[in-house]
């Protein structure tokens, strides 16, 4: 039990001197200087539908917090695409999840990161993508794309340390949604989805 606890700290003390580090490289590209909490990560996945046959989407996934939850929800390592801009975190995340499609690349440019597979259509979004570093139309334009991805009335989820939805309601074409708040996160967390309304 003791080397359990012992080793399961370790490995938190290393996500978050990894997570910390870059922070310290890229703080424009990191949005936190600790990894997301499992509590925020399990709410974020809960949103997927391991069922629905499709692939999900993850951007910004870091240590790996997220991506561990998203498969922990049922999604197959095979199904789980999972974007990350810094080549420290693809390495980290491609050693501590093989068989998950850990892409190098931009998720503000996912035509040219997702190459040959621009077309695929997912599930859904899960989105840790820092987004308040980011000027308003950057963010309208990501989420605007994002739900060009999936199937209309799926969810993008997007958490943030501000008080507000990062993207604003009433810029473009989608629906926006309070869906919660964590005090369990350092930062404490808000938890926000898009969809593309459906037809009337």
């Amino acid at each position: 039990m003791a080397e359990n606890l012992r080793k399961s700290l370790a490995r938190r003390f290393d996500d978050e001197l990894r997570f910390f580090k870059g922070w310290i490289d890229k703080p424009r590209a990191v949005g936190s200087i600790v990894p997301t909490s499992s509590v925020t990560a399990k709410r974020m996945a809960s949103v997927v539908n391991p069922h629905s046959g499709l692939p999900v989407l993850e951007l910004g996934p870091g240590t790996g917090v997220i991506t561990k939850a998203i498969l922990e929800a049922g999604v197959k390592p095979q199904s789980l695409w999972s974007i990350e801009y810094s080549q420290d975190f693809v390495e980290h995340l491609r050693a501590a999840y093989p068989g998950v499609n850990v892409v190098h690349g931009d998720a503000f440019n996912l035509d040219e990161t997702l190459g040959d597979n621009r077309a695929m259509t997912f599930d859904s979004v899960v989105s840790g993508v820092p987004l308040l570093n980011f000027p308003v139309p950057q963010r309208v334009a990501y989420i605007e794309d994002l739900l060009d991805r999936i199937p209309v009335g799926r969810p993008i989820v997007q958490l943030t340390y501000g008080p507000k939805s990062p993207v604003p309601p009433g810029r473009g074409n989608y629906a926006v949604e309070h869906f919660d708040f964590i005090i369990r996160n350092l930062p404490p967390t808000q938890l926000w989805i898009y969809r593309r309304p459906m037809a009337s």
